[in-house]
This record gives structure tokens, sequence and C-alpha cells, in this order.
């Protein structure tokens, strides 16, 4: 495997289309076909499905991208690292979607101001393999809500105990409520895709999908997706409130009668990075009590 490999398998999954990531890599097209037909031998897999009319990412191809990314940046750091003779600090943290990303700007303020050769890295992986990234030491640690399975060589660090919440629009019927049940929830219940979010908060969306008609359930990728189409006024959300994480222009009620859930921090047992305990530190410090009603 090298770079080039890598450059052209990213820039056709960035296009979907050889003929564009052509010329953007100012090549050719059939030596960019050359280069993805010997990845995808070199991983005894195919990571493209390829049509007269279109090009997509199978979901090997999916899973890998992650990867890719991030052998391309440590390889092309690592040269310039030894061509420039400087020291950097690669810092490698996971988040499952961009709410929890937003909770990382002032830490890694602070972590900077102490760390100047600091290089962060926000890797946004909302797959289960989120956490095989940290035991493999691809990141140093992820923001993560606590999973039911024991990970043996990580430790979790609890950051608060987040209430699952009902997420609307304000107009929503829902939104005049203070505090709910799970029984008067009504309506649409707009769900993501059980690949996409923790097994916690999977099993609470079943568990309402189970007593909806077809007609009131909505399906989509992501926890972003479900909540631009919360703001819409398609239906309702539910997801765990996480201090600092909101969503603007939606109202979160909390279900009472649902149980919370434990979001933190994963890390390698072993704290062998530099800046790993300081980070820790100062997430747990700057952690809001709770969010605003």
């Amino acid at each position: 495997m090298n770079t080039m490999q890598l450059e052209c398998f990213i820039t056709v999954a960035e296009y979907l289309n050889f003929s564009k990531a052509a010329e953007a890599l100012k090549m050719t097209q059939p030596a960019v076909s050359h280069q993805i037909r010997s990845l995808e031998e070199e991983l005894e897999v195919k990571l493209f499905l390829r049509t007269s009319k279109s090009v997509s990412l199978t979901q090997e191809g999916i899973l890998f991208l992650a990867d890719a990314h991030q052998i391309l940046r440590t390889a092309l750091s690592a040269g310039k690292r030894l061509r420039d003779h400087a020291h950097f600090i690669p810092f490698d943290l996971g988040c499952r979607n961009h709410m929890e990303a937003n909770l990382l700007p002032p830490v890694l303020k602070l972590l900077y101001q102490e760390f100047p050769l600091l290089r962060p890295a926000i890797r946004l992986i909302p797959f289960s393999s989120l956490l095989d990234l940290v035991e493999n030491g691809q990141l140093q640690a992820a923001l993560s809500i606590k999973e039911e399975q024991n990970r043996a060589s990580l430790s979790f660090r609890e950051l608060c105990s987040a209430p699952i919440c009902c997420i609307c629009s304000p107009e929503h019927p829902l939104a005049a409520y203070e505090v709910l049940k799970k029984k008067p929830l009504s309506g649409n219940l707009i769900a993501c895709a059980p690949r996409q979010i923790p097994d916690a908060v999977l099993t609470i969306q079943n568990s309402i999908l189970a007593n909806l008609p077809p007609d009131q359930r909505i399906f989509t990728e992501n926890i972003e997706s479900a909540l631009i189409l919360a703001k819409a006024g398609l239906g309702y959300v539910v997801y765990p409130d996480i201090p600092g994480a909101r969503e603007p222009g939606l109202r979160y009620i909390p279900v009472e009668s649902l149980p919370t859930v434990s979001f933190g921090v994963y890390y390698p047992q072993a704290e062998g990075h530099p800046v790993l305990k300081r980070f820790l530190k100062i997430l747990g410090e700057g952690m809001p009590a709770s969010s605003s009603p």
C-alpha cells in the first residue's frame, strides 16, 4: 500500500467519478483505475461498485475510508517531520458526531497554550469502529456514550450522566411540555440507522418504534440528518442531552421514564501519550454540569 493508492482512493471516494478524480489528481483515468485495482487486490476486497452510470463505495470501502485518511495523513506528516526535523506532538481524537466535537475547542485551546507543538486531529466516526481505533492506537481518546460490552484494554471516564430527551422544533406539539413520560410521546419519530448510534440509544429508540405504526416512523442515516428533519418540523428525535452539545434551534424535553446514559471519554489503560493525562483533566473540569433549559 502506498500514498498514491490512498490518494487515488480518497479522491475517487470524494467525487464518486473516476474522470473527475483523475482531473483533480492531474492523472489519466486509466492510471487512477490501475491504482484502485492494485489497492483492491492488496486488500482483497472491492472498494467501489462501478456501473456504466454510477460509482459508489462498497461497505468495505466506507469502512476503509477513515483508515485511508489516517494512514495518508500519518505518512505525510511523518515525512514532513523528518524533513523539517520538527518534534510535533500528534494527538488524534474521535467523536461520533459534530455535537460531541463541539465540546473540544475550549479544551484544545488550553492544551495548545501548554503544548505549542501539539497538532490535534479530530475524526468523526459514527460507527462502532470508533473504539476499535482507540484500542489499536490510531486514536489517543474518543468521546462516546458508554458501551454495554466491556473493553478490557480501554479505560472509561464518565463526564456526565445524560438524560434521554425528546428533541423537537419549538413549534412541535410536544414542545409545550417541560417533562415527558414515554407513554405521551406521539407523532412521527425520526430514527437513526442502527450502526450510526450507540447501542444504549438504539435500544431506547427501538422500544419506542415497536409501538408506532409504520406511517409514524421516519428513518435517517445519522443523528445530524435526524436533527435537521426535527428542525423542519417532521417529527421528534430521542437522544441523550449531553451538556454543552445541544443543537441550537431545538427544544430538549427530558423523558423521565427513560434511563439516563453515561457519556464520557475512552482512552487506553496505559496512558503513554504525553498530553493525554492533561487532556483528561481539562476535559473533566470544563464539562458543563447540565444543559440549560
